[in-house]
């Protein structure tokens, strides 16, 4: 009887050379022969290819200068360890008739994961296929879908249960929108990195506050009047890194994936939004208050302050020192205001490649710092006469 036909899960890949001329014939009956009962009758060859375990041995051969030298294909429906004693087996065929022979094992194809790569391929195929020729009505059907998924994804944040997407906790930076429906939309659309303030009437959530403290934060803001009220409401008690706004006329909730992607490819910082309403848009969001000290009054350092600035320039860090310049304590500008907070060290100065807010001012003033040296300036209320808060631009313009 000869071998039944298999649907194999690995194909075992070897190579033979003889010292000799022969045929195919001649390298399967080596293999049958010299293998047989070396490891018992449940591993020969001969009785795994009459139960369907190993399939057909195959052979391509190229003779040359009285030579043979051939590729073997063994498929097998073994699982892996049994499949591997047998590639190992057909390893130990030393002659081919009278000529001199050795087998390598070259590969052990896994014939199922071959398999798989074809589905996948042809699943996107179908998926390109039934895209082109989906009906308006299935798209609806599609979108309503994604609707529902983003949905049952939005959870409660906070003790005041505000919506958010699943990833405001993993992220570095989150992006505050107005309402529920505004979450939705952007997690629908793959942003879950989104928290809602859910209204402003009964205040800025607290939650918001202790976020913004601790995260890179967007505020997303709706086309219209009401989004400036509520970046107005925000910059009161939270720090804002960046500010988006979804185009003239239109709420975050009602954007297209597009318009998403483009009003937070295109958001500001919080000076570039100030200074764009000081320069000509009207705004009831409050400017800076000029905290900057004259050119006059700039200090001297014990180091060279520009190179200094230089190497900050794009590291997100901060830098503490003490009465002596010398350094106490270096970290990321989002660690600083708890740093501030809990440290025991006498701080005399502060560079930081970050915003300087009214907290960390407050924060500075407590620990008694008399300068920080900053990259930008945020809306201030209050800052220490002793005090001195000197910009990057500002300081390199001077020693220039």
């Amino acid at each position: 009887m000869g071998a039944l036909t298999i649907v194999a899960k690995y194909m075992i890949v070897a190579q033979i050379e003889v010292n000799g001329s022969v045929d195919k014939s001649d390298i399967i009956g080596a293999m049958f022969s010299q293998t047989e009962g070396l490891l018992g009758k449940d591993m020969d060859l001969r009785e795994l290819q009459m139960m369907g375990r190993v399939g057909r041995v195959e052979v391509e051969i190229v003779e040359k200068n009285g030579k043979t030298k051939a590729k073997i294909y063994i498929p097998s429906n073994l699982d892996r360890y049994e499949t591997a004693l047998v590639a190992a087996l057909i390893e130990s065929v030393e002659r081919v008739g009278p000529y001199p022979a050795s087998v390598k094992v070259l590969e052990i194809r896994d014939l199922r994961e071959e398999k798989r790569k074809r589905i996948v391929e042809r699943a996107k195929e179908l998926v390109k296929l039934i895209e082109e020729e989906i009906l308006p009505d299935t798209k609806e059907i599609i979108d309503k879908l994604k609707e529902d998924v983003a949905k049952a994804e939005v959870i409660e944040y906070g003790p005041e249960k505000l919506p958010a997407g699943p990833d405001v906790d993993k992220s570095d930076s989150i992006i505050i929108v107005e309402g529920r429906a505004d979450v939705v939309n952007l997690v629908k659309h793959g942003y879950r990195n989104v928290i809602a303030l859910e209204g402003i009437s009964k205040g800025i959530p607290q939650t918001i506050v202790d976020l913004s403290k601790k995260k890179s934060i967007t505020v997303f803001i709706d086309g219209d009047k009401g989004g400036e009220l509520v970046l107005k409401e925000l910059l009161k008690v939270a720090h804002v890194d960046y500010i988006a706004r979804a185009p003239p006329g239109k709420e975050v909730e009602q954007l297209t994936a597009k318009e998403i992607a483009k009003a937070l490819r295109n958001k500001v910082t919080l000076e570039e939004w100030l200074a764009q309403q000081k320069t000509g848009e009207k705004t009831e969001v409050p400017p800076p208050q000029p905290t900057v000290q004259p050119a006059e009054a700039m200090p001297q350092f014990p180091f060279d302050i520009s190179k200094k600035i230089e190497e900050m320039l794009g590291t997100l860090e901060a830098e503490v020192y003490d009465a002596n310049w010398t350094l106490l304590k270096k970290m990321p500008v989002r660690e600083l205001p708890d740093f501030l907070a809990t440290t025991g060290d006498s701080i005399y100065a502060i560079i930081l490649d970050g915003i300087t807010t009214q907290r960390i001012v407050d924060l500075a003033a407590k620990k008694g710092v008399k300068m920080i040296i900053t990259a930008r300036v945020g809306p201030l209320t209050k800052v220490p006469e002793d005090m001195k808060i000197i910009t990057f631009e500002k300081l390199t313009q001077k020693v220039q």
